[in-house]
C-alpha cells in the first residue's frame, strides 16, 4: 500500500534544501518504491511530501541519502499515512 510522508523540517532554508535535494535527487529514479517528491517553504522552515510504496523503503532512502547529507542541527519530523486512493497519469 503506498504511503505519503510529510516531513516538516525547522530552520530550514531555501538554500540549504537545494544543497541536499542537489546530492539527492540523482537517487530517487533508481529507488526502489520511490514515486513522488516535492517541497516547499513554511513559514518555520520546510516541508517536504513524499509518495512511496512503502513505508521501509522510503526509510531506507533516508537512512542511505538524506540523513547524510542534512546540514548540522537539522533534524526533520517525518510523519506517514498509508494512502487511500492514489491517482496517477
Amino acid at each position: 500500500m503506498a504511503i505519503i510522508m510529510i516531513s516538516d523540517i525547522e530552520g530550514q532554508t531555501a538554500e540549504s534544501y537545494e544543497r541536499v535535494l542537489e546530492l539527492v535527487q540523482p537517487h530517487y529514479p533508481e529507488a526502489a518504491g520511490f514515486l513522488m517528491h516535492s517541497g516547499y517553504p513554511t513559514e518555520t522552515g520546510w516541508r517536504v511530501v513524499e509518495l512511496w510504496e512503502s513505508r521501509e523503503e522510503a526509510g531506507r532512502f533516508f537512512a542511505q541519502h538524506v540523513a547524510p547529507n542534512l546540514p548540522k542541527g537539522i533534524h526533520p519530523k517525518a510523519k506517514f499515512e498509508p494512502l487511500h486512493t492514489l491517482v496517477q497519469r
